[in-house]
């Protein structure tokens, strides 16, 4: 089936008489339970509920995953548990500009489990496959791969070096060469982790390129209304699966409810929604590049961008997000935060309304990041008010200009 039909009609209960469209909500802590548990039996709400499954079934179909996806408490906890297949003294390649977030947690690696993190710019497909050559020959002493892989109680997990891939990475949206990372990965015996948050299911699906593992901020376009803060991971590996379901279970990052209940409501829109905001993010785009009061604009499905080709063969949708850098550099960019009345200045997205960010204006993000650059989140408002009312505040963002 298409993904637009995938997201409306999977996750649903089975078709008997009498029986609800839309799976219930069920609030409990523990399960009658008497003997051995068999697999997979419901036992305990911190390992499992039935309220989570419609989602991570449905989830699992839409990135054309053969096992269920795993919920989790939030993004950060599902990149958490991802970054934990990162085996104690095990080498980590991460974007310079992916989710700060990200890039905090995998230099915290670094303390905890004596992990080397290697920050590369990931569009750079030549820079990144000699990173991990170079990762493998440290862990190794060649580029072949691995004698042996990790033990885990769950199965083996490959012993070389891990790859974090975002693409388009956030903020700065560079489009990664997937395929490419991927078989030079492999090549030595590493595994590929991939953000999928930006481009979502409908964008691209990371695992028909052979990545191992795709990890969603379900708070974004997934559920789509700012209203929740779930995470997940897709995998088509049983012993990852296993090993990222552990991390969830003894961790405690587990998903509440009506938390689940809702996200898998936003997805029945999200193609609809997608499609409407990435419309309109191509047109405000076009738009931009030649206002007066833009410094730069970019997005992938711009001919101008430097990857546009790479997205335009990878990619199924160029997404909703773009960036821009007004006249006036970051004090102006500042003040258009200020004067905008119908874009969100916020610091998440993929809502069904607009927002836009300055990115420096939080600590950690990458110093390679331009002062001024404003990351924005294109919602499902009419084109032409959105752009109006970045032309006005464009406007005030250029009295800061010299």
């Amino acid at each position: 089936m298409h993904p637009e039909t995938i997201a409306v009609s999977a996750g649903r209960p089975a078709r008997t008489e009498q029986a609800p469209v839309n799976p219930p909500v069920v609030l409990s802590s523990t399960y009658v339970s008497t003997g051995e548990p068999a697999p997979g039996d419901l036992i305990y709400a911190r390992s499992g509920t039935e309220t989570w499954l419609p989602f991570e079934r449905a989830l699992a179909d839409l990135e054309g995953a053969r096992l269920p996806g795993l919920l989790f408490g939030s993004g950060m906890a599902a990149i958490a548990a991802a970054l934990d297949l990162v085996p104690v003294g095990g080498e980590l390649i991460i974007p310079r500009h992916g989710y700060h977030a990200s890039l905090v947690a995998a230099h915290d690696l670094t303390v905890r489990s004596g992990v080397r993190v290697t920050e590369v710019a990931i569009e750079d497909t030549g820079a990144v496959v000699a990173a991990v050559r170079a990762a493998a020959r440290r862990l190794t002493g060649s580029d072949t791969p691995a004698a042996t892989s990790v033990g885990t109680p769950n199965g083996p997990i490959p012993n070389g070096p891990v790859l974090w891939v975002e693409t388009p990475t956030n903020p700065m949206l560079e489009v990664a060469d997937l395929p490419a990372l991927v078989a030079a990965t492999h090549d030595v015996d590493g595994l590929v982790l991939v953000d999928n948050t930006f481009a979502t299911p409908l964008g691209q699906r990371p695992l028909s390129h052979g990545a191992d593992v795709v990890v969603h901020s379900v708070t974004k376009y997934l559920a789509g209304h700012s209203d929740v803060v779930l995470g997940a991971v897709v995998t088509d590996s049983p012993d990852l699966r296993a090993a990222l379901l552990d991390r969830r279970s003894l961790g405690g990052a587990v998903a509440g409810p009506f938390e689940a209940w809702l996200a898998l409501r936003g997805l029945r829109t999200l193609a609809l929604r997608v499609e409407r905001s990435q419309r309109t993010a191509a047109d405000l785009a076009e738009r931009l590049s030649g206002h007066p009061n833009v410094v730069e604009v970019s997005y992938p499905g711009l001919t101008t961008h430097p990857q546009h080709e790479r997205a335009s063969i990878q990619m199924t949708g160029f997404g909703s997000i773009l960036t821009l850098r007004p006249v006036g550099g970051a004090a102006g960019a500042d003040a258009l935060t200020r004067a905008v009345r119908l874009w969100v200045p916020a610091t998440s997205l993929g809502g069904v309304e607009s927002s836009l960010e300055r990115r420096r204006r939080l600590g950690a993000e990458a110093p390679t990041v331009p002062e001024d650059l404003l990351r924005l989140s294109v919602g499902i408002e009419h084109a032409d008010d959105l752009f109006a009312d970045l032309e006005q505040a464009l406007a005030v963002a250029a009295t800061y200009a010299g």
